[in-house]
């Protein structure tokens, strides 16, 4: 078995909490890593590389109490915009952190550095050809962005998606896209993933860093609400229309240059994203409640499944 897979069979539950842009911070994924789902935040949700470490201090020493230290992970922006990649990573394998998560392009000489102190590397695609790179540039598993996902996501269908990358890679496959329950992520097991990946429904819990507006325009929210396009960023992203209009952008804008400045930064604060579920959030809850409401959803999608099979063979053996 993997590193990999023995680190996600530590989970409670296979959910990722996926790191998110200026919502995600020690809160957030020291809760969720508790709670048995795998926390994770963006390094850059840190304005320094110090404070980056710092923050990686914070949520060691969190989770270390009574005994070997519960997983998280860090997500890297690994593109050419990002000045900090370098100096971020170098942290990353001095604090060996457990799980990073790549965006925006696969390095090998990343994957190298992490696998060199035994850490696991999580690479998120949005079509087949990032994940044919993504593969052979040696990641441990990949994340399927599929269609409906908040933030950064695809068009792809997530049945078809999981399909074609299982046929091609053994590794681990998170499946992100509006994945807010329990049975949603029984689904995601279903139909071949290893773990699902969450962003939205995290957003509204009590240790999310997101502003209290933020996450009331998620309740207030429906899938009709969502707006897909790449006017914040210059990459294709699902956002709420409401904060769009807010901050005066057309949707159908030509998209401006891809950047990692400080006013893409300001964007993504003011504007925010969420995917296709918003409709099914209904409550800010701490994040504990959270990953009990999802278990016990998860257990009634696995047992309704376990009953339909026993009466399948029962319908078999009185037919032989």
């Amino acid at each position: 078995m993997t590193r990999a897979k023995v680190l996600l069979d530590r989970l409670r539950l296979p959910v990722i909490a996926a790191p998110m842009f200026l919502v995600s911070g020690p809160a957030l994924v020291m809760a969720a890593s508790r709670a048995g789902v795998l926390g994770t935040f963006p390094a850059l949700n840190q304005r320094t590389t110090e404070g980056f470490a710092d923050w990686l201090d914070e949520i060691r020493d969190g989770l270390s109490e009574g005994g070997e230290a519960l997983p998280y992970g860090v997500n890297l922006i690994v593109h050419k915009t990002n000045p900090r990649v370098e100096a971020d990573l170098r942290v990353c394998v001095d604090k060996r952190v457990p799980v990073i998560i790549t965006s925006l392009g696969a390095v090998p000489d990343l994957v190298k550095a992490v696998h060199g102190y035994g850490g696991v590397v999580l690479h998120d695609v949005i079509n087949l050809r990032h994940a044919q790179k993504s593969i052979e540039a040696g990641v441990d598993g990949l994340v399927l962005v599929s269609a409906g996902a908040g933030g950064h996501a695809g068009l792809a269908s997530p049945f078809a998606f999981i399909a074609e990358v299982r046929a091609m890679f053994d590794g681990i496959i998170a499946l992100a896209g509006a994945i807010n329950t329990g049975r949603h992520v029984a689904a995601a097991i279903a139909a071949g993933a290893d773990v699902a990946y969450m962003g939205t429904r995290f957003i509204a819990t009590v240790e999310s860093q997101a502003p209290e507006a933020y996450k009331q325009m998620i309740l207030d929210s429906s899938m009709a609400d969502i707006v897909y396009t790449p006017a914040v960023s210059g990459v294709n992203g699902n956002f709420m229309r409401a904060s769009l209009e807010r901050a005066g952008l057309d949707p159908n804008a030509p998209a401006p240059p891809m950047n990692m400045d400080k006013k893409e930064a300001k964007a993504w604060r003011d504007i925010w994203s969420a995917g296709h579920g918003v409709g099914g959030i209904k409550e800010v809850l701490p994040v504990a409640e959270l990953v009990a409401e999802l278990e016990a959803g998860f257990n009634e999608a696995a047992a309704a499944l376990v009953a339909r099979q026993g009466r399948a063979q029962a319908v078999a053996r009185s037919e032989s």
